[in-house]
């Protein structure tokens, strides 16, 4: 029981990131530009951000991983990725995809930016029947890989995820890459999907959106989605005008084109479905619901939380943020980086590669593709909720 207590002290769990940050005075853009504008007065135009290192006082108590993790596992409301596969029509399992896909957006911190994850760093979570497993496969460049499954509805997610952050002058343009696909397994259906890009305007508003083309696509059914996260024109920004949140797109067939749907709204409240041959409407989506008043994990096993655990070894940092004790944090910063750098001049000096623990990764030049080793997630030691009728 002594071990278990100590196990849970050095776990720092923070709620998730949900609408509520939207408003918190912490982070407001005023309180931030000049900030982040003094770190790139040196930087040039065009430069590439990956290995730019912020310091503690702009960062999240968090870790990139647990950020990619929440988004699977942390909802306020009804279980949308166990809905994929319950719908019986094709048709109402796809618009299940895409409101699932919607859920997955949270708000950006402006000016703020989780930490960057360490080589082998996991982060491991379940929420009812699902659970999820992130872990970081690559460095530099930064590549993360998910694999979620869920145990009642037999429904396998598999991400790979790395990015190019570029500097603008006015904004930071960060390119999403890799590939996301839900398999149904119970239906034998694959679910193929794109990932949004994220822009960081620094002028004339400061602030932080999603933005870009969305395609979600099933060989199986014949039918995919495709919607665009909108952002402003400049114009709009500086009448006051917030409309970077809207989601405007279509749910077709993919042999003939002949759309379905009309797809519209804002990711941050409520996205609608319109039959394009009855005109009927349905909400398909309640960000409310889903993304409001999230709870963090409690620690269900202490002794099977691995050492590379994000909370684990992010813990010391965190509590240096959230105490905004700063030279204690710059201090274990520099810490858990150092640690980085050697295990990386050990690696080189024996000639040895870093091979992940739970993916097996491919690279093809620039592009990245994984597969989890196991076939399933298994229960974390880390929980939300348990599935109904256990405990």
């Amino acid at each position: 029981m002594a071990e278990d207590e100590e196990i849970r002290k050095h776990l720092v769990l923070v709620k998730p990131i949900s609408l509520e940050d939207d408003n918190d005075p912490e982070h407001t853009a005023s309180n931030v530009i000049r900030r982040i504008l003094s770190l790139f007065k040196n930087v040039r135009p065009g430069s590439d951000l990956t290995n730019f290192q912020l310091p503690p006082q702009l960062n999240l108590p968090r870790s990139q991983l647990q950020c990619y993790g929440e988004m699977v596992y942390s909802f306020g409301g009804q279980d949308l990725l166990g809905e994929c596969s319950r719908r019986e029509l094709p048709i109402e399992r796809l618009k299940s995809v895409v409101t699932w896909n919607l859920s997955t957006f949270r708000p950006v911190v402006f000016g703020t930016s989780p930490y960057n994850p360490v080589v082998g760093e996991t982060h491991h979570v379940s929420n009812g029947y699902i659970n999820v497993l992130v872990e970081q496969i690559s460095h530099h460049p930064p590549v993360t890989a998910l694999h979620a499954t869920h145990e009642k509805e037999n429904i396998d997610v598999t991400w790979i995820q790395y990015y190019t952050p570029k500097f603008r002058g006015a904004y930071v343009d960060v390119e999403v890459k890799g590939k996301r696909v839900m398999k149904l397994l119970n239906r034998i259906e694959a679910y193929e999907m794109d990932q949004p890009r994220l822009i960081m305007r620094f002028l004339p508003v400061p602030g932080a959106h999603w933005a870009g083309k969305i395609k979600i696509k099933c060989s199986e059914t014949n039918l995919e989605a495709e919607f665009h996260l909108l952002s402003d024109s400049i114009i709009e920004r500086f009448r006051g005008n917030n409309n970077n949140r809207s989601v405007k797109g279509k749910i077709s067939e993919s042999s003939s084109g002949d759309k379905l749907y009309d797809i519209f709204g804002h990711w941050d409240r409520t996205v609608m479905a319109k039959n394009v041959k009855t005109g009927e409407l349905e909400v398909i989506y309640n960000a409310k619901e889903n993304i409001s008043e999230l709870k963090p994990p409690t620690v269900k096993k202490p002794q099977e939380v691995m050492e590379t655990e994000s909370t684990m070894v992010w813990s010391e940092l965190s509590e240096g943020i959230l105490k905004k004790d700063w030279e204690r944090a710059r201090e274990v910063k520099r810490a858990v980086e150092e640690k980085q750098r050697e295990s990386l001049k050990q690696r080189e000096a024996s000639g040895e590669s870093w091979v992940p623990k739970h993916f097996s990764v491919v690279k093809n030049g620039k592009d990245w593709d994984c597969s989890p080793l196991q076939p399933t997630v298994p229960r974390a030691p880390l929980v939300i909720t348990e599935p109904q009728g256990e405990s």
